[in-house]
């Protein structure tokens, strides 16, 4: 399956009173592997909203092992989980700087197209990009 590494560091602003990286911040995380992963494969959400099809969230779990504290250098690996029909699935691992894992995580995206208003099937020619 197509997987996407990317690392990047914790900001200040990202943290708590505790110095931790809070825990709304995963989300984000996550949508930035997912997006870094479909550019890697030569698709552009961009694009993809231009032509009218749009990914919202359906669902989203986080498990978290070890805080992720400032200027932590993270590695987050993102994996998509099985071929896209109607939904897409993404795993997720972020680990520290020594290589200890942080958390994991899972989404699920729906393929849904502005102009029906309703969910579709992903189209042929993004599915070629995501079963390469």
């Amino acid at each position: 399956m197509i997987e996407n590494i990317m690392t990047f560091r914790i900001r200040y602003s990202e943290t708590d009173q505790m110095g931790y990286a809070h825990h709304g911040n995963y989300a984000q995380y996550f949508e930035m592997g997912r997006l870094e992963l479909m550019r890697t494969i030569g698709v552009s959400y961009k694009k993809m909203e231009e032509d009218g099809l749009i990914l919202p969230v359906h669902s989203i779990d986080t498990r978290f092992f070890k805080p992720a504290k400032f200027d932590d250098l993270v590695t987050l690996k993102t994996k998509l989980k099985k071929t896209p029909s109607v939904r897409i699935e993404f795993e997720y691992e972020i680990t520290n700087e020594n290589k200890e894992l942080i958390t994991t995580g899972n989404t699920t995206l729906v393929f849904f197209d502005t102009t029906k208003n309703r969910p579709v099937k992903i189209p042929q020619q993004l599915l070629e990009k995501f079963v390469k």
